[in-house]
């Protein structure tokens, strides 16, 4: 059952076309991702359903009821911010129970609902401290607190750890994830950054220049995009560009200048210039040249060690350098060759996508 209904939403500022006919529905109890780059109409997306602000055309529907021009604070809908916007002369515990307060619950509720928000977001230990007297981790968590003590039908977060560090938001992506599970509500969340997506989200809304591209699961949008756009957003992808020359029941043909005619595995209708993508980690280099109709010789140009992978750069001798992700499972010396050196590439064609160019 749906609890937002995002139903042919235009939003205009002047001529503009912020967002540009969206149609979404986000189902109860669903961590739900808006994903894009900056400036794709996320943000406004997420503004229109807290009521910041107003569909130029269409209808926002909250559990049933239609909220478009419906005041914010009338709507059952909660945001935690950038910037966690904490009351930093309040303790703690005030900060998470201050909505409460001003809506005339009681002060015993009050107190009680706060310190049980401050128990699930693991701080109950910190009520007495104030925001300065926290991390940027805990202070996150404080606004989380804040939000959910409400008890608000959806929660909407707007690029709520993009102020954290690269450690500290890995752990924050796993507890968020908990949470939502825990408290059993619907989260919506923005971002531009892939990783948190694909990590949290049960289903991911694509977003690209104010119009949605594709609306899946993370696993379907890493390995089935069905744009390029899509596919080379989410995660990293190389693109051969080609043309279709035929198809037949095990795929279609595409005349790729470095690689030949190749065929693929191809469910959907493919005509003209295509585009094969394939992921790095999906593909294998070798010193010598393997058994394989999908192989590309080229040189190594570029490698860069991250720890668990080494991601490489390899330049074909026509066409676009190609990116190779190796997973570096042993303490051993890396012994698949250095800048400079000639290596093959290849891939399995199941592996491989057909996209539109």
């Amino acid at each position: 059952m749906s609890i937002i209904s995002i139903r042919n939403v235009t939003k205009k500022f002047g001529g503009i076309a912020a967002v540009d006919n969206a149609d979404i529905e986000i189902s109860a109890n669903e961590f739900f991702a808006v994903l894009g780059p900056s400036g794709c109409g996320k943000t406004t997306l997420l503004r229109m359903l807290a009521g910041f602000e107003t569909p130029t055309t269409g209808e926002i529907l909250i559990d049933g009821v239609d909220v478009s021009t419906m005041a914010p604070n009338k709507r059952p809908v909660n945001m935690v911010f950038q910037s966690y916007a904490v009351f930093p002369h309040m303790t703690v515990l005030a900060n998470v129970g201050y909505g409460l307060k001003v809506t005339g619950v009681p002060a015993a509720e009050t107190r009680q609902r706060a310190e049980e928000a401050l128990e699930m977001v693991q701080l109950a230990h910190l009520g007495d401290r104030k925001p300065d007297q926290l991390s940027g981790g805990q202070r996150q968590r404080v606004a989380l607190a804040r939000a959910l003590v409400k008890r608000p039908k959806v929660l909407l977060l707007d690029e709520p750890m993009s102020a954290l560090d690269a450690k500290l938001r890995e752990q924050m992506q796993l507890e968020l994830a908990r949470l939502q599970e825990e408290v059993g509500i619907t989260f919506v969340i923005v971002t531009h950054d892939q990783d948190e997506a694909l990590s949290m989200a049960d289903r991911i809304a694509v977003m690209r220049s104010g119009r949605v591209e594709q609306i899946a699961t993370p696993e379907l949008l890493y390995e089935s995009p069905h744009s390029r756009f899509v596919a080379d957003f989410i995660g990293k992808v190389n693109l051969l560009d080609g043309q279709v020359t035929g198809a037949s029941d095990q795929g279609v043909t595409v005349d790729v200048a470095h690689l030949g005619k190749v065929t693929v595995p191809h469910s959907g209708h493919a005509q003209g210039p295509v585009s094969l993508a394939v992921r790095p980690e999906k593909i294998r280099m070798t010193a010598d040249k393997p058994d394989s109709s999908l192989l590309v010789r080229g040189r190594i140009v570029d490698w860069a060690y991250y720890g668990d992978t080494s991601h490489i750069r390899v330049q074909p001798a026509s066409g676009p350098p190609m990116s190779v992700t190796v997973q570096n499972d042993t303490r051993s010396t890396i012994e698949n060759g250095d800048v400079g050196d000639q290596v093959w590439l290849s891939w399995r064609a199941e592996d491989t996508l057909v996209l539109d160019r």
